[in-house]
């Protein structure tokens, strides 16, 4: 018997016995759809989250301060002076020591959150104080007018850069470009000139973190940016930063550079001090980290689902078994007409590895919207992967020769004479 022959006579047999076979196939087809559905999530949030990172500035590096571990190994804290902030003239050594490496340096402070008002028409806002290499930094786009540029960190002068969406809620089609706003914060009202409005863009981060909230789009918290040196003045703080953000030039290697600039400025800045140092982080070894991170995860949860299959593989060596009984007497008149144990065996393989192949395909269809689902309930493009859908094939049908092997064996193993005195 042919190699198509035994397909048709497996197809035969699936139609005559439709409800059997669909429970044999149940733990085929939730094994392989769970395992679908899992990757595709999980590569939709990974594939979604890096995109954010990378919007961040995969070439950015962080320095931060950081307090010296203890020489004893012992916690403690110690109470952050001014003295021990970056300060400008670090900044300075900084850039010209890696001239040519470095496109900018992006600062901010933050005032926390507040209301701008003006009547009943208001828009809430988060105040960031930022200097010029900020909006390069974070690739803001602007609609209009101008960023903050260094004339106004210089003269710490009361000026801001609003979101499209303040635009609408507040000056409802008018040109707020050098109109006045007044922002309320829990301690005081200051009054800023607008003099440009950049388009706001909600990240795949703060969508997570957004979810399930119920607030309007009225509501919608957006930056409002101010100079650096305007939000340390009405916040009273002190003149340096805990962190700054460097850009480095493109081809630059981020990661190197963030090793280089941390001895840089230690060696030079903190030698002598002995309480606090700076840590360099480039964002594109955080985003190398985070991906590992989330495929072992995604990983260790498809294992868990892919226990479905064992079961479902057992299953199908249970139905084989019980289809080989019901039709030992077919077998012995095979046997006796000429057939061979090979093609015995290879009937019963092939009527496995049907059975696992189609549950399998009615997987990965059932995975495919799950994993559709799950991820546009996430709020992120569902994003199906090739690879993942290849295994699932192959693994179904590596179901079907594993687990029907043992059954056909039996199968090409009778005798023919037992068979067909077999009731």
């Amino acid at each position: 018997m042919g190699f198509i022959e035994n397909i048709r006579l497996a197809l035969t047999g699936l139609k005559s016995n439709k409800m059997r076979a669909l429970l044999t196939m149940l733990g085929i087809i939730i094994g392989i759809g769970s395992v679908i559905g899992i990757v595709m999530v999980g590569d939709s949030l990974t594939n979604s989250m890096t995109s954010s990172l990378q919007e961040m500035g995969a070439n950015n590096v962080q320095i931060a301060l950081q307090q010296r571990p203890s020489e004893y190994g012992m916690d403690y804290t110690v109470a952050l002076e001014e003295q021990d902030l970056i300060s400008q003239e670090m900044m300075d050594g900084l850039t010209e020591h890696f001239n040519g490496d470095i496109q900018t340096i992006s600062l901010q402070e933050s005032l926390g959150t507040g209301k701008a008002k003006d009547g009943r028409l208001y828009a809430n806002v988060n105040i960031s104080g930022v200097n010029d290499g900020y909006q390069v930094a974070n690739h803001l786009k602007m609609i209009s007018g101008r960023f903050i540029n260094e004339k106004d960190t210089q003269g710490m002068k009361n000026v801001a850069v609003v979101s499209d969406k303040l635009v609408n809620n507040m000056f409802q089609g008018q040109d707020p470009l050098g109109k006045e706003i007044k922002v309320y914060t829990a301690k005081d009202i200051t009054t800023y000139t607008v003099v440009g409005v950049y388009k706001y863009e909600q990240n795949a981060m703060m969508a997570m973190m957004m979810m399930g909230a119920t607030a309007s789009e009225k509501d919608i918290q957006t930056d409002l940016y101010i100079p650096v040196t305007t939000a340390q003045k009405l916040g009273n703080m002190d003149q340096g930063f805990y962190y700054i953000t460097v850009l480095t030039a493109q081809g630059s290697d981020s990661r190197s550079l963030a090793s280089q600039m941390q001895d840089y400025v230690n060696n030079n800045y903190y030698a002598r001090n002995p309480n606090f140092m700076v840590q360099a982080i480039s964002l594109d070894s955080i985003i190398d980290q985070y991906t590992s991170m989330m495929g072992t995860v995604q990983i260790a949860i498809a294992v868990i689902a892919a226990i479905s299959l064992l079961v479902g593989g057992i299953g199908v060596m249970n139905i084989m078994l019980v289809s080989i009984t019901e039709r030992t007497r077919e077998i012995g008149t095979r046997k006796a007409l000429g057939a061979t144990n090979s093609s015995i065996r290879m009937q019963f393989i092939v009527e496995s590895v049907i059975i696992c192949l189609i549950g399998g395909i009615i997987g990965i269809l059932l995975g495919l919207l799950l994993g559709y689902f799950g991820a546009t309930l996430l709020g992120f493009p569902a994003q199906a992967s090739i690879s993942a859908i290849a295994i699932a094939v192959g693994f179904s049908m590596l179901i079907g020769v594993f687990f029907g092997y043992y059954p056909a064996n039996k199968a090409a193993k009778m005798d023919p004479i037992e068979a067909l005195r077999y009731e």
